[in-house]
């Protein structure tokens, strides 16, 4: 058997809130909750199981989610319609403003914890076309 991640825990101030505010981005569904869990699938079977600390003990962390292109045009739509500040770089010195690396499309937004999530249409290391 080959390794692959699983699921990882992501700390939040309401992981309910935060669960519901990814899986709405994404398109995604929240799982129901296990223990002190609310978990969020993506499509390869990997689970975000976003959990509540107290906001002093959250480290901001990064999220990258790799969808298609017309998964991005309906994520980016929610995320102007949300009005959520955007940057195309993680930074955050081009507000307002999609990438276009590697031939494809990125933005990088946050998450109501202050995580810094990431969706892109090309891996990182694609050749352009």
């Amino acid at each position: 058997m080959s390794v692959v991640l699983n699921h990882t825990i992501v700390s939040a101030r309401d992981n309910r809130a935060s669960a519901e505010f990814l899986a709405h981005i994404l398109d995604l569904r929240v799982g129901p909750e296990a223990g002190i869990f609310v978990p969020v699938e993506t499509g390869n079977g990997v689970t975000l199981d976003y959990a509540t600390v107290d906001p002093e003990r959250i480290t901001t962390q990064h999220y990258a989610f790799l969808v298609s292109e017309e998964e991005f045009d309906a994520s980016f739509a929610r995320i102007e319609e949300a009005g959520l500040a955007y940057w195309a770089d993680p930074r955050q010195e081009r507000p307002g403003e999609i990438n276009h690396h590697h031939g494809g499309r990125g933005v990088y937004f946050l998450d109501p914890a202050g995580h810094a999530m990431e969706i892109l249409t090309q891996p990182y290391g694609s050749p352009t076309t």
